[in-house]
């Protein structure tokens, strides 16, 4: 009577196998094959086993393991830093483009403005805030101080109101500078708070680095590295590549 043989998919198990119990093993192909073979036809070897129960087993199993992969990843911290620091840059170019959208539109009917203040979130503020230059009175003084901290500054915007060259526009047209300027508004305000957010995400992830370097100059070269692992297995030399690029310091 032929010996039975123990087939072992992993070879390093049946190597444990082989040491600790002192059974020989098989591993290799026709294993595989047999293996293959078992897990096919599992329903039909085990009794009151279906295929559709054996198949939703089979599904549950995959969802497990890949949930596992997921909530064991090591660089899920850096994953929120990555995404966080690509997403900032994101907002900037988008902020910038709005603002000189408003810039640009709202500057038909009071062209003066754009001199005066260069800040794009001041405009946008003052582009909702004023909508019909016409409309601006001494009453309003108050309102611009608080938006532009200047008297002299908003002394000069209302100079400029009464003599503006710019051209009269409709409501409608108002309203939809009123509104475009409100949303890159919430969007600067997003971008302070999203800010906020990858500063203290540094701050306990990587303290050290935060410190020597800063926040967003920290989180882009991690971006750039891939994780925080990667970043601390580089030699000086390839760090100081990284570091010499222009869209580090943007």
């Amino acid at each position: 009577k032929k010996k039975a043989l123990l087939g072992v998919a992993d070879a390093k198990i049946g190597a444990a196998i082989l040491e600790e119990l002192g059974y020989q093993c098989q591993t290799g192909g026709v294993v595989a094959e047999i293996l293959r073979g078992i897990r096919l036809h599992f329903h039909a070897l085990v009794k009151g086993l279906t295929a559709q129960s054996a198949s939703k087993a089979q599904l549950g199993l995959g969802h497990s393991y890949s949930r596992a992969k997921v909530k064991f990843n090591v660089n899920r911290v850096d994953n929120m830093i990555i995404q966080s620091i690509s997403l900032l840059d994101q907002l900037d170019k988008d902020i910038n483009t709005f603002s000189m959208r408003v810039r640009e539109w709202y500057g038909y009917h009071f062209p003066e403005l754009i001199k005066i203040v260069s800040e794009n979130y001041t405009y946008c503020q003052l582009a909702k805030f004023i909508g019909n230059r016409k409309e601006l009175s001494e009453e309003s003084l108050e309102g611009l101080e608080e938006i532009v901290m200047d008297s002299a500054k908003a002394q000069a915007i209302l100079e400029a109101s009464r003599s503006s060259m710019g051209m009269d526009i409709s409501p409608l047209d108002l309203i939809n500078i009123e509104s475009f300027s409100s949303r890159v508004i919430s969007l600067s305000e997003y971008r302070k708070g999203l800010q906020e957010y990858l500063r203290s995400k540094m701050s306990q992830v990587a303290p050290s680095l935060s410190a020597l370097i800063g926040e967003v100059v920290g989180a882009r070269l991690i971006s750039h590295a891939g994780s925080l692992t990667n970043l601390a297995k580089y030699p000086a030399s390839t760090v100081q590549i990284l570091g010499a690029e222009k869209a580090l310091f943007r």
